[in-house]
């Protein structure tokens, strides 16, 4: 018992790391127990002795799930696009330009981080009605390119705070024109920032409740369907989703990781 309270309080930091690890995947793998097990009612949703894959087989079995799912991934893809090429440019010219109102300018692009999405959303939704827009699918994409632009541009801007410029002036050096520089050094070595930015606006994006419900209309995405879907007892479906969305997100993220290392591995070789 010395010895592994010792080993405790020489590892404390790994030891509270881990602690505060499973403190944050714990709700996911209660998610993950919920979408293989059968409930005894309804509205029940504690654990029960019957497990099943029959959720997983039938995903879309539930009424509106799967428009909701489409609506969802739709605006997701739409609004990261958008304002992951937005952001990026914004990025650049904030971090390799000087020009007047530069920094009023990144004061500006951190208010929508800041603002509370309630006073977000109500704005939006005022500024729709004023210009008699009618509200659906693209007035919530509209709201999500605003907040995730700040996102992009911050995430894409740190990274080329990282770079060397080093590198492009020895590319300069090598007779290479302008484009060839972009192409060949300068985006391959921002593009794992703006990759991250993209990844980080696609959930922000899909996840939005509370601007999505001032601005959608009649339109109902995923988040806006399990928040009806509560009234009348979450389906197991919407918990075989949440978690087949997960797994995605950390398939990518391992790929993205191990793609990185290599990467340095090579570098470092080289």
């Amino acid at each position: 018992m010395y010895r592994f309270w010792r080993r405790v309080a020489d590892h404390w930091v790994m030891t509270v790391g881990l602690l505060v690890l499973a403190y944050l995947f714990l709700p996911i793998v209660v998610v993950l127990l919920l979408s293989v097990n059968r409930p005894s009612n309804r509205l029940s949703y504690d654990l029960s002795d019957q497990w099943t894959l029959d959720y997983w087989l039938h995903p879309f079995n539930t009424a509106g799930i799967g428009d909701a799912l489409r609506v969802s991934v739709g605006i997701a893809l739409v609004a990261t696009l958008i304002a992951t090429v937005l952001g990026t440019l914004m990025a650049f010219a904030l971090a390799r330009h000087r020009f007047r109102g530069r920094g009023g300018t990144n004061v500006l692009i951190f208010l929508p981080m800041a603002t509370p999405e309630v006073v977000m959303g109500s704005s939006l939704l005022a500024l729709f009605v004023t210009l008699q827009i009618p509200l659906g699918f693209w007035t919530v994409v509209i709201a999500h390119i605003l907040f995730c632009l700040s996102f992009v541009v911050v995430t894409v801007k740190a990274r080329l705070a990282g770079m060397d410029p080093r590198l492009q002036e020895a590319a300069m050096d090598l007779y290479a024109n302008e484009w060839q520089t972009f192409r060949r050094v300068t985006l391959p070595l921002v593009l794992p920032g703006i990759a991250a930015a993209a990844m980080l606006s696609l959930s922000l994006s899909f996840d939005d409740f509370i601007i999505t419900n001032f601005n959608s209309g009649t339109t109902v995405t995923f988040p806006m369907y399990v928040w009806g879907a509560a009234q009348r007892g979450i389906p197991r479906q919407v918990n075989v989703i949440g978690t087949a969305v997960f797994l995605l997100a950390f398939v990518l993220v391992v790929i993205v990781q191990l793609r990185g290392r290599r990467q340095a591995r090579l570098l470092g070789v080289s």
